[in-house]
Protein backbone atom coordinates (compact mmCIF):
# COMPACT_ATOMS: atom_id res chain seq x y z
CA UNK A 1 0.00 0.00 0.00
CA UNK A 2 2.66 2.32 0.89
CA UNK A 3 4.60 1.70 -2.48
CA UNK A 4 1.34 2.29 -4.47
CA UNK A 5 0.72 5.49 -2.14
CA UNK A 6 4.23 6.61 -2.98
CA UNK A 7 3.72 5.81 -6.86
CA UNK A 8 0.31 7.91 -7.17
CA UNK A 9 1.78 10.40 -4.77
CA UNK A 10 0.46 11.81 -1.17
CA UNK A 11 -0.01 15.11 -2.42
CA UNK A 12 -2.32 14.14 -4.82
CA UNK A 13 -4.59 12.06 -2.50
CA UNK A 14 -7.87 14.32 -2.04
CA UNK A 15 -8.52 14.83 2.05
CA UNK A 16 -11.99 14.05 2.87
CA UNK A 17 -14.13 14.19 5.86
CA UNK A 18 -14.99 10.70 7.42
CA UNK A 19 -18.32 9.57 6.96
CA UNK A 20 -18.48 8.10 10.48
CA UNK A 21 -17.23 8.88 13.74
CA UNK A 22 -15.32 5.90 15.73
CA UNK A 23 -13.70 6.16 18.96
CA UNK A 24 -10.35 3.69 19.10
CA UNK A 25 -9.56 1.28 22.11
CA UNK A 26 -6.63 -0.62 23.10
CA UNK A 27 -7.74 -4.56 22.28
CA UNK A 28 -9.07 -6.35 25.55
CA UNK A 29 -6.40 -8.85 26.00
CA UNK A 30 -3.60 -6.82 25.29
CA UNK A 31 -4.90 -4.40 27.98
CA UNK A 32 -4.83 -7.36 30.54
CA UNK A 33 -1.72 -8.52 29.27
CA UNK A 34 -0.11 -5.37 29.64
CA UNK A 35 -1.53 -4.52 33.07
CA UNK A 36 -0.56 -8.46 34.15
CA UNK A 37 2.79 -7.77 33.18
CA UNK A 38 3.11 -5.10 35.52
CA UNK A 39 1.97 -6.82 38.60
CA UNK A 40 4.24 -10.14 37.93
CA UNK A 41 7.37 -7.55 37.22
CA UNK A 42 6.45 -6.12 40.87
CA UNK A 43 6.23 -9.44 42.56
CA UNK A 44 10.00 -9.87 41.50
CA UNK A 45 10.11 -11.71 38.06
CA UNK A 46 11.72 -10.61 35.55
CA UNK A 47 9.74 -10.85 32.06
CA UNK A 48 11.39 -12.52 28.46
CA UNK A 49 10.29 -12.70 25.59
CA UNK A 50 11.06 -15.85 23.55
CA UNK A 51 10.98 -17.30 20.41
CA UNK A 52 7.58 -18.41 18.84
CA UNK A 53 8.86 -20.95 16.81
CA UNK A 54 10.59 -24.26 17.83
CA UNK A 55 12.26 -27.49 17.48
CA UNK A 56 9.73 -30.45 17.83
CA UNK A 57 11.68 -31.77 21.18
CA UNK A 58 11.59 -28.31 23.07
CA UNK A 59 7.39 -29.26 23.46
CA UNK A 60 7.54 -32.96 23.30
CA UNK A 61 10.50 -35.12 24.09
CA UNK A 62 12.28 -32.76 26.75
CA UNK A 63 9.16 -32.67 28.48
CA UNK A 64 8.28 -36.58 28.69
CA UNK A 65 5.50 -35.91 25.73
CA UNK A 66 5.07 -36.82 22.33
CA UNK A 67 4.85 -35.05 19.22
CA UNK A 68 1.95 -37.03 17.80
CA UNK A 69 -0.18 -35.96 21.07
CA UNK A 70 0.57 -32.23 20.81
CA UNK A 71 -2.10 -30.01 18.80
CA UNK A 72 0.97 -28.24 17.57
CA UNK A 73 1.60 -26.70 14.08
CA UNK A 74 4.37 -27.81 11.79
CA UNK A 75 6.24 -25.13 9.55
CA UNK A 76 7.15 -26.60 6.23
CA UNK A 77 10.45 -27.13 5.14
CA UNK A 78 12.00 -25.21 7.74
CA UNK A 79 15.68 -23.88 7.66
CA UNK A 80 16.95 -24.76 11.10
CA UNK A 81 15.78 -27.60 14.16
CA UNK A 82 14.75 -24.47 15.79
CA UNK A 83 12.11 -23.42 13.63
CA UNK A 84 9.84 -26.70 13.19
CA UNK A 85 6.53 -26.30 14.94
CA UNK A 86 5.17 -23.43 16.55
CA UNK A 87 5.06 -23.64 20.13
CA UNK A 88 2.40 -25.40 22.65
CA UNK A 89 3.70 -23.98 25.91
CA UNK A 90 5.96 -21.42 26.91
CA UNK A 91 8.05 -23.44 29.42
CA UNK A 92 10.40 -24.57 26.51
CA UNK A 93 11.55 -20.63 25.75
CA UNK A 94 11.81 -19.78 29.83
CA UNK A 95 13.85 -22.92 30.84
CA UNK A 96 16.67 -22.00 27.37
CA UNK A 97 16.16 -18.68 29.17
CA UNK A 98 17.38 -19.29 31.95
CA UNK A 99 19.98 -21.78 30.79
CA UNK A 100 21.81 -19.07 29.05
CA UNK A 101 21.67 -16.94 32.71
CA UNK A 102 22.84 -19.55 34.80
CA UNK A 103 26.19 -17.68 35.55
CA UNK A 104 23.26 -15.02 37.10
CA UNK A 105 22.88 -14.97 41.18
CA UNK A 106 20.30 -17.17 42.39
CA UNK A 107 17.30 -17.12 42.99
CA UNK A 108 16.05 -16.69 39.23
CA UNK A 109 12.49 -16.12 38.82
CA UNK A 110 11.05 -15.72 35.13
CA UNK A 111 7.92 -14.75 33.35
CA UNK A 112 6.49 -15.05 30.18
CA UNK A 113 3.16 -13.59 28.99
CA UNK A 114 2.84 -14.26 25.17
CA UNK A 115 0.80 -16.11 22.69
CA UNK A 116 1.16 -20.12 22.21
CA UNK A 117 -0.33 -21.82 19.10
CA UNK A 118 -3.16 -24.62 18.87
CA UNK A 119 -4.13 -26.15 15.31
CA UNK A 120 -8.07 -26.24 15.22
CA UNK A 121 -10.05 -27.16 12.24
CA UNK A 122 -12.94 -25.02 13.52
CA UNK A 123 -11.17 -22.10 12.38
CA UNK A 124 -10.26 -20.35 8.91
CA UNK A 125 -6.83 -20.51 9.12
CA UNK A 126 -6.98 -24.18 10.79
CA UNK A 127 -5.01 -22.68 14.16
CA UNK A 128 -5.87 -20.27 16.96
CA UNK A 129 -3.48 -18.37 19.41
CA UNK A 130 -3.93 -18.58 23.28
CA UNK A 131 -2.81 -15.48 25.37
CA UNK A 132 -0.66 -17.51 28.30
CA UNK A 133 1.43 -16.63 31.61
CA UNK A 134 3.99 -19.20 32.61
CA UNK A 135 6.21 -18.08 35.46
CA UNK A 136 9.45 -20.68 36.66
CA UNK A 137 11.40 -20.52 39.90
CA UNK A 138 15.03 -21.44 39.85
CA UNK A 139 16.78 -22.02 42.96
CA UNK A 140 18.68 -24.53 45.39
CA UNK A 141 15.07 -25.49 46.55
CA UNK A 142 12.24 -25.95 44.54
CA UNK A 143 10.32 -22.86 45.88
CA UNK A 144 6.63 -24.26 45.16
CA UNK A 145 5.36 -21.84 48.01
CA UNK A 146 6.60 -18.84 46.22
CA UNK A 147 5.23 -19.77 42.55
CA UNK A 148 1.82 -20.75 44.44
CA UNK A 149 1.59 -17.00 46.34
CA UNK A 150 2.49 -15.51 42.56
CA UNK A 151 -0.86 -17.26 41.42
CA UNK A 152 -2.68 -15.95 44.43
CA UNK A 153 -1.89 -13.01 43.52
CA UNK A 154 -2.46 -13.13 39.57
CA UNK A 155 -6.20 -14.60 40.78
CA UNK A 156 -6.44 -11.70 43.23
CA UNK A 157 -6.25 -9.17 40.87
CA UNK A 158 -8.41 -10.54 38.53
CA UNK A 159 -11.11 -11.10 41.41
CA UNK A 160 -11.78 -14.71 41.41
CA UNK A 161 -11.64 -16.12 44.92
CA UNK A 162 -10.24 -19.11 46.44
CA UNK A 163 -12.87 -22.07 46.63
CA UNK A 164 -14.95 -24.63 45.43
CA UNK A 165 -17.84 -23.57 43.74
CA UNK A 166 -17.52 -22.68 39.73
CA UNK A 167 -16.95 -18.71 40.49
CA UNK A 168 -13.76 -19.00 42.65
CA UNK A 169 -10.42 -21.48 41.62
CA UNK A 170 -8.40 -24.14 43.65
CA UNK A 171 -5.79 -26.79 42.33
CA UNK A 172 -6.53 -30.05 41.62
CA UNK A 173 -4.21 -32.99 41.81
CA UNK A 174 -3.07 -34.31 38.57
CA UNK A 175 -0.13 -36.30 36.53
CA UNK A 176 1.88 -34.85 34.08
CA UNK A 177 5.10 -36.17 32.62
CA UNK A 178 6.20 -32.71 32.91
CA UNK A 179 6.06 -32.70 36.61
CA UNK A 180 7.65 -34.21 39.51
CA UNK A 181 4.90 -37.25 40.62
CA UNK A 182 2.54 -35.82 43.50
CA UNK A 183 4.21 -32.71 43.33
CA UNK A 184 1.73 -31.29 39.98
CA UNK A 185 -1.49 -29.52 40.57
CA UNK A 186 -4.21 -28.60 37.49
CA UNK A 187 -5.62 -25.02 38.36
CA UNK A 188 -9.06 -24.68 37.84
CA UNK A 189 -10.91 -21.63 37.24
CA UNK A 190 -14.27 -20.89 37.10
CA UNK A 191 -14.97 -24.54 36.42
CA UNK A 192 -12.19 -25.30 33.80
CA UNK A 193 -8.79 -25.88 33.62
CA UNK A 194 -6.78 -23.02 32.80
CA UNK A 195 -3.42 -24.29 33.11
CA UNK A 196 -0.54 -26.44 35.74
CA UNK A 197 1.62 -25.50 38.41
CA UNK A 198 4.21 -27.73 40.26
CA UNK A 199 7.78 -28.90 40.58
CA UNK A 200 9.38 -29.89 37.15
CA UNK A 201 11.09 -33.62 36.72
CA UNK A 202 14.47 -33.59 37.54
CA UNK A 203 15.16 -35.74 33.55
CA UNK A 204 12.92 -32.68 32.30
CA UNK A 205 15.76 -29.85 34.44
CA UNK A 206 18.48 -32.49 32.93
CA UNK A 207 17.50 -32.70 29.65
CA UNK A 208 17.40 -28.75 29.17
CA UNK A 209 20.62 -28.75 30.55
CA UNK A 210 19.87 -27.31 34.15
CA UNK A 211 21.39 -28.56 37.91
CA UNK A 212 18.86 -27.15 40.26
CA UNK A 213 15.48 -27.31 41.28
CA UNK A 214 13.07 -25.67 38.73
CA UNK A 215 9.21 -24.97 39.71
CA UNK A 216 6.82 -23.76 37.36
CA UNK A 217 3.63 -22.16 36.27
CA UNK A 218 1.73 -22.06 33.18
CA UNK A 219 -1.85 -20.40 32.84
CA UNK A 220 -4.25 -19.15 30.20
CA UNK A 221 -5.98 -15.66 30.55
CA UNK A 222 -8.24 -15.48 27.87
CA UNK A 223 -11.14 -16.61 30.56
CA UNK A 224 -10.85 -14.10 32.23
CA UNK A 225 -11.43 -11.38 29.74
Amino acid sequence: MEDVAIAYGYNNIEKTIPKMSTTGDQFPLNKLTDLLRREVAACGYTEVLTFILCSKADIADKLGKKIEDLKAAHVGNPKTVDTQVTRTTLLPGVLKTIYHNKAVPLPLRLFEISDVVYLDPSKDVGARNERRLCAVTYNKSSEFEVLQGLLDRVMQLLEVPFGQDDVGYRLKPADDPTFFPGRCAEVVAKGQVIGRIGVLHPDVITKFDLNMPCCALEITIEPFL
